[in-house]
């Protein structure tokens, strides 16, 4: 039984889900935000925001909070549910189940996002929560005067490792190349910093642990391949991410990666549902890139909600 009728309904409320309900409640349509978790996405385990115009810094969580109070002021409505299927009826309108009901909506923004890309490798789901980490922000305060291990090389690697610098006794970077891909002030800041330490050209092959918790890290080198245990108590793993998409499976939208395929407009070959933010396939997956592509659906959206109307 259909719960609530919208003209939009964005699945996702990250930094551009938000910025849609912006744009398309701003030109007086009726939107809703759905998201199964709290607004922010990914910015809420963020520390820090340094690269958003009108900001020299920001705290992520701050710069969600502010981006929802601009996102619900026009009056978008934000609702909590989990999407399991998105069916297009026989005269376009979309029908969205969630366990929290079922919607209908002249139009669907997908914003739903990326999660972070696992290991695989053993140990590190046994100590998911146990020392095995995503997020920094969320779980560094446990590390205090304690050694780490962060994997990866790039900005996401980067920025936490420094960021648990401020925390713990040392910072041990594991990186598969023999440099860094995180942008060159990122990695001045890193090679700068006492407590950072680099091993280069190694992969991780095991999480290691007692009964309770982490204890250190199993790599191997990929040139020597000798492996060594690396002392921690805590990993946090940057290894990239994988489009949250497999509600969408079925509408064939995506690319062999699961990545949503859209035109410029932010328009899926199927007409009234869009992309926007990370979730789309593209180059550069950031909060400014996010908010681009929600700026051009919110008024893609609008002009096809008319261009219904017009033809009910």
């Amino acid at each position: 039984m259909t719960e609530k009728k919208y003209d939009v309904l964005v699945i996702g409320a990250g930094p551009g889900g938000m910025t849609t309900a912006l744009y398309a409640s701003r030109a007086n349509l009726k939107v809703a935000m759905l998201d199964r978790g709290i607004y922010g996405g990914q910015m809420n385990n963020t520390a820090e925001v340094e690269n958003y115009p009108g900001f020299t810094s920001i705290m992520g969580p701050e710069l969600a909070e502010k981006m929802y109070q601009s996102s619900t002021q026009f009056g978008a409505e934000f609702l909590y549910g989990s999407v399991t299927k998105i069916n297009v009826l026989p005269d376009g309108t979309k029908q969205v189940e969630t366990d929290n009901g079922i919607f209908e909506a002249k139009a669907v923004v997908i914003a739903t996002g990326s999660e972070p890309r696992k290991l695989g490798i053993p140990g590190e789901q046994e100590f998911s929560g146990r020392g095995v980490s995503y997020c920094a922000v969320c779980d560094g305060a446990f590390y205090r005067n304690k050694k780490v291990v962060v994997i990866g090389g790039g900005d996401s690697a980067i920025e936490e490792g420094l960021y648990l610098a401020n925390l713990v006794e040392e910072v041990n970077v594991v990186h598969r190349r023999d440099q860094l891909r995180a942008q060159k002030i990122l990695q001045d800041r890193a090679f700068a910093n006492d407590k950072m330490k680099f091993t280069w050209n190694s992969v991780p092959v095991e999480i290691l642990g007692d009964e309770m918790k982490v204890t250190g890290v199993k790599i191997k080198n990929k040139i020597t391949g000798k492996e060594e245990v690396l002392d921690a108590s805590g990993v946090f793993i940057y290894v990239g991410t994988t489009p949250m998409t497999e509600p969408f499976k079925d509408l064939d939208i995506t690319d062999e990666q699961g990545w949503i395929i859209t035109d410029d407009h932010m328009q899926t070959k199927i007409p009234g549902i869009f992309a926007v933010g990370d979730v789309r396939q593209k180059f550069l997956r950031q909060i400014t890139t996010a908010v681009g592509d929600a700026g051009i659906a919110g008024q893609e959206v609008f002009n096809y909600v008319q261009g219904a109307l017009a033809n009910a």
